[in-house]
């Protein structure tokens, strides 16, 4: 299996991208292709040892940043480090991209460059959310700020194949991000999109309100992707806050600095539940190849996980997956 890496993608590449990429054929297995300027990733992959035979450079001479227009520059950054991966993604050099680079880059140049899976109207970024229950899903997380419930209905189906082939998840139960529970709550969009979420193929369970999501009552929780990146950013803030208070708390005084050393262990657990870097990256759903994106300032243990998730995402077919259900859903 070959897996592209986008090698100057992300906060801390090449540095990540590479000790990230070198580890995850140590534990997988797997062949890595890193885009980049070569003269950088070869002084970068000078620190390490690694099988030689299983890592190449495919020299990328530009970069996109955070600060680029997406749509402008996947078309005029022909020879940065994403542009050149996901050509050869196209091209069938690799069966499967990762990038932490630019999201809005990351999301055009799988629509222009790899393109739709046949049926998909559009394509969702997905997020893997923290729950007390382990992660769902959530789709859209900002790729569609204006949706129509078709596209919602499609997210809905992707989302649940995703869960089930590739986090295990039997029979994933999917929820419609509302403002209530009941079935006739909502705007014109969440109504009309819990009528053909009832008649989907799926284990729709009806509404979910924003308090719910942490419970991880559902596997998949769907919406457009206006409420869903509201919901990432909400949720990405107060895990900020509740742990800076914590944190507060217990060096306030000796006795909770005590406390603080006897939850130590019960607090770094809690904090890897919450941690992103577990689970490595999300999928872009709706693209004919598989296309994973991993978050901005991820370090090397968050991009080898991703490419964990990227390789269960290819052993699984899950491309193949969405595509013959959406035969059946025709039908």
């Amino acid at each position: 299996m070959k897996i592209i890496v986008d090698g100057m993608g992300g906060d801390n590449a090449p540095e990540s991208t590479v000790k990230g990429s070198i580890d995850a054929i140590n534990q997988f297995g797997i062949h890595i292709i890193i885009t980049g300027p070569e003269e950088i990733i070869t002084k970068e992959l000078a620190k390490y040892q690694y099988p030689k035979d299983k890592l190449e450079i495919l020299n990328a001479t530009d970069i996109i940043t955070n600060d680029d227009d997406p749509a402008i520059a996947i078309r005029r950054k022909k020879d940065s480090s994403l542009v050149v991966g996901l050509n050869a993604l196209k091209d069938g050099l690799g069966e499967g991209i990762i990038s932490a680079g630019n999201t809005g880059a990351l999301l055009a140049g799988g629509l222009f460059i790899v393109k739709r899976i046949e049926g998909i109207d559009r394509a969702a970024i997905t997020l893997l959310y923290p729950t007390l229950k382990g992660a769902s899903l959530l789709l859209d997380a900002g790729a569609n700020m204006d949706s129509k419930p078709e596209y919602l209905q499609q997210f809905a189906l992707m989302g649940s194949i995703y869960m089930e082939e590739v986090m295990g998840k039997k029979n994933p139960k999917v929820g419609l991000i509302n403002v209530g529970t009941e079935d006739s709550k909502g705007n014109q969009l969440a109504k009309e999109t819990f009528q053909l979420l009832k008649d989907s193929p799926i284990n729709f369970v009806g509404n979910i309100e924003g308090r719910d999501l942490p419970m991880g009552d559902v596997d998949v929780m769907v919406c457009d992707g206006f409420v869903g990146n509201i919901a990432l950013k909400l949720t990405e803030g107060l895990a900020s806050s509740i742990f800076s208070l914590l944190k507060k708390a217990f060096l306030s005084n000796l006795k909770t600095k005590i406390g603080a050393l006897l939850l130590k262990g019960q607090m770094s657990e809690l904090k890897k539940t919450m941690d992103y870097r577990e689970y490595g990256g999300a999928p872009l759903l709706g693209t004919k190849k598989p296309v994973v994106k991993a978050h901005g300032s991820s370090d090397s243990y968050a991009i080898k996980n991703g490419i964990g998730q990227l390789k269960t995402f290819i052993e699984k077919d899950v491309i193949k997956a969405i595509e013959n259900k959406l035969i059946t859903t025709e039908e």
